[in-house]
């Protein structure tokens, strides 16, 4: 089954920071199918833009790197991830994390985060 990561889930993934679970960490390391979603991907270079994340490289290149090394496929914001954006009760106030919400109910995949928001919405939680 494939499982979307949330973007902290995915820079502590590839950085090997202690604070993924160990479940989260077996499953960024197994043999998974595992995706990223283009919010994350722009949440990212915000945040190096504004200088809230440092990164060794370049953030594009970097990223696109990162994503290959650990056959992480992308997936685009959908028409019907925007609309079940929209149908979202607001427990949640940021809105890449609500985009990725909206992207792991309408594809039916699990999310990896250690966000405990996420847990008020019909998403199943991996951590």
């Amino acid at each position: 089954m494939r499982t979307l990561l949330d973007t902290h889930a995915f820079l502590w993934g590839i950085g090997g920071d202690r604070r993924m679970s160990q479940q989260a960490r077996d499953i960024f390391v197994g043999p998974s199918n595992l995706s990223m979603s283009i919010a994350s991907l722009w949440e990212i270079l915000i945040k190096v833009q504004v200088g809230k994340l440092n990164l060794p490289q370049p953030a594009g290149p970097y990223v696109i790197r990162k994503l290959a090394e650990n056959r992480i496929e992308t997936l685009p914001i959908h028409l019907d991830h925007l609309l079940a954006f929209e149908r979202l009760p607001m427990h949640h106030r940021d809105p890449f994390d609500r985009m990725l919400i909206a992207q792991s109910i309408e594809e039916g995949w699990p999310i990896i985060t250690g966000d405990p928001w996420f847990a008020r919405y019909p998403v199943d939680v991996i951590w």
